[in-house]
């Protein structure tokens, strides 16, 4: 097989121009060898390069919201979604957790979980794919499932491209992606990309990123080949504080979010990443080996809760070591893929602060000390800890796909990793949540723990006919807790996770769908907990049960016209989970988990015609959810809201209005409730346009 070949082959997408999400297309996340989503034994979509372009998707939040068991919700229109699969990725204090993300191979995630989607130029990438449950051999210490972005290989042929875009909101954008060839074996590539956006519809909510990306790739005699990618980027985001009952309905009446009573008025995190990874491919026989090395350095000023997080220092150092084995078993054709990964997570001198300025009040209970009520900037106050962290993660993983008969494909995976945090530092002063004012710390501190992480996964695939396929298949992974977790409660265990899945898949000339029913259980699950004050706790729930359904339907009625749509059933319930409520354990068994609405769907429609108009209308819906463990409260949920495009393509021309939340609905897009009684809001973005040109050369 010519490798050159193989990797046009691997970037290649199939799919009807009408969908929302790419169904008929390939995947490189499941099985790390390129196969048809049809012939995987689990649930996984595909968001295509038209839809990507076509909604003129800029964060990864909007890529991947209709997508069915994916809760996807920002406030900010920056690179700071609430994510969640199918109830994993709950727990998360903030960013992302349980879920593992990657861009062309490279974990995006740190080895303890957390992600940086400071990291992703949506504009330069060619699918998003998202592989949901657990036993992944690409996730590592996630039990949700894989998030794999796909960007445009240095060796594929395309054309130059400038985009420009200017919207409501001070929203401005700018990309610039060239291509050339250097000699006959030698390429090179180039992207990038500008935006600001002010939010000024609510308080501290700016916004602005620069990323800069090269590739070089080169062909050897031998046809193996060596791609490299070195990237940039600054972002500098602030967040927005949340509100109370009372100032949510002010906004709903509005649609403006100022002078929140929220007490820490000027969080924010401020980003420097450099990144490198390099990854090279030979045939030798029936063996195709893929070793890649990776290392990015990042920094940031990250203002929250009660403290300023400063960190100039951290490094990332990986390898993965893959190679793949084409070979015969039971007289048809069986990949084995196998490898090693190793990775390493250094934080030097990484320090916290007191906020410097800020406003206090007398307190009215004893003792009557002064709290703060509010910040008044983000200025570095006092020392406040000093901290060193080295977590360490090292495994193996392997997997086998055949078909015993021409009509069954079997998969079996696994892989283990060995997880090592070690942790110290001096801890000066601490925020008191209960205080609301800052108190002696616990001095020098250490932490030293390590976990062993199993995952694995068994699935079949069987033929019905040549456009439908049937699936069941078993999955199982463990979750260790994160550094931030550990530090609240050293004595936090990992969880488990068994997924069970049965499902349906059929690609017909003009429709296709996906149908799936799972059971997830998960013991020892790490659930936040909210007290008076909106400190977070994290505990191991006991055990959760969590069962739904997911579907997901695209129609061409011909090539210029289609439709389509997808539905989620969730029912996520505690089994065993005792809640600490002022000092006592109070039972939430048979409770379900909140924040997770039952029913979500949306609704898209498309039109190309031949005359080079295009539009393009998305709509989604979530259903009510509870707001705390208790099941005390819910939330309405939200209805229809609703996206709009509107292009015209000439020959290299392009010029498009996108309009997100045309009918300027006024929601939340997270409404919680703490074991008090105290409930908080954060609200969606409210109406926003943008009107893009871009031109190809």
């Amino acid at each position: 097989m010519n490798i050159k070949y193989s990797l046009a082959a691997l970037l290649a997408i199939s799919s009807i121009h009408a969908q929302e999400v790419s169904l008929d297309s390939i995947s490189v996340t499941a099985t790390k060898v390129s196969t048809a989503t049809k012939d995987i034994s689990q649930s996984i979509a595909v968001v295509d390069e038209k839809t990507i372009e076509d909604n003129n998707i800029l964060n990864i939040q909007e890529a991947i919201e209709n997508i069915p068991g994916v809760n996807a919700e920002s406030s900010t229109n920056s690179p700071s979604p609430r994510l969640i699969i199918r109830g994993a990725g709950l727990k998360a204090r903030y960013g992302v957790r349980e879920i593992m993300v990657m861009k062309d191979g490279v974990p995006l995630t740190d080895p303890d979980s957390f992600t940086r989607f400071d990291f992703i130029d949506m504009q330069d990438v060619l699918s998003v794919e998202v592989q949901k449950g657990p036993g992944s051999i690409n996730a590592v210490n996630a039990t949700g499932g894989v998030i794999q972005l796909v960007t445009k290989s240095v060796f594929q042929e395309d054309k130059n491209r400038v985009k420009i875009g200017i919207g409501d909101d001070g929203q401005k954008n700018i990309n610039l992606k060239v291509r050339g060839e250097l000699s006959e074996n030698d390429f090179i590539s180039a992207t990038i990309s500008r935006r600001e956006i002010e939010n000024s519809w609510r308080d501290n909510n700016e916004f602005d990123s620069t990323q800069a990306t090269i590739k070089y790739g080169h062909i050897f005699q031998d046809d193996s080949i060596i791609e490299s990618e070195f990237s940039y980027t600054e972002s500098n985001m602030n967040i927005p504080g949340s509100m109370t009952a009372e100032e949510f309905e002010l906004f709903k009446s509005t649609g403006t979010q100022h002078d929140t009573s929220y007490q820490w008025q000027h969080s924010a995190r401020d980003s420097k990443i450099f990144s490198i990874n390099t990854k090279y491919e030979k045939e030798v026989g029936d063996i195709v080996y893929k070793p890649r090395v990776y290392f990015n350095a990042w920094e940031h000023f990250h203002p929250v809760s009660g403290i300023i997080n400063d960190s100039d220092d951290n490094k990332v150092y990986g390898t993965d070591l893959e190679l793949n084995y084409n070979h015969n078993l039971f007289g048809e054709k069986a990949v084995l893929v196998a490898g090693v990964t190793l990775k390493a997570d250094i934080t030097k001198d990484a320090k916290k602060y007191e906020y410097a300025d800020y406003i206090t009040l007398p307190s009215s209970s004893w003792p009557f000390t002064p709290y703060i009520s509010e910040t008044l900037s983000n200025n570095k106050g006092d020392l406040a800890s000093t901290e060193d962290s080295t977590t360490t993660l090292y495994g193996a993983y392997l997997m086998e796909t055949f078909s015993p008969t021409k009509d069954i494909t079997l998969d079996i995976s696994s892989r283990v990793d060995k997880l090592s945090f070690d942790i110290s530092g001096n801890q000066i002063t601490d925020y008191s949540y209960s205080a609301k004012n800052y108190v002696a710390g616990v001095g020098l501190y250490n932490i030293d723990k390590s976990y062993t992480l199993f995952s694995a996964k068994v699935g079949a695939i069987y033929k019905i006919t040549d456009s439908t396929n049937a699936y069941i298949s078993v999955a199982t992974a463990n979750q260790a807790p994160t550094t931030s977790e550990l530090s609240d409660n050293s004595s936090l265990d990992k969880s488990t996770s068994i997924n069970y899945e049965v499902g349906l898949k059929i690609r017909a000339e003009n429709i296709s769908y996906d149908l799936a029913l799972y059971e997830n259980i998960v013991d020892d699950e790490i659930i936040q907990i909210l007290d008076a004050n909106g400190n977070s706790i994290y505990d191991n729930a006991g055990k959760t049960k969590k069962r739904g359904l997911e579907f997901n339907a695209v129609y061409a009625i011909n090539k210029q016209v289609g439709f389509g749509g997808s539905y989620a059933y969730s029912d996520f319930k505690f089994v065993t989970f005792n809640e600490s409520v002022a000092g006592s354990l109070v039972s939430r068994d048979g409770n379900y988990l909140p924040y997770i609405p039952k029913n979500q769907y949306s609704l898209f429609a498309t039109l190309n015609l031949s005359n080079g108009f295009k539009s393009r209308i998305t709509t989604k819906t979530w259903g009510s959810y509870y707001m705390d463990n208790a099941n005390t409260q819910k939330y309405e949920g939200y209805k229809f809201v609703t996206d709009l495009m509107l292009g015209y393509e000439h020959k290299a021309h392009n010029i498009q209005l996108n309009i997100r939340n045309i009918t300027n609905e006024y929601y939340a897009m997270e409404a919680l409730k703490d074991v008090y009684g105290n409930e908080s809001y954060k609200a969606a973005a409210p109406r926003s346009y943008m009107l893009t040109y871009s031109y190809k050369f």
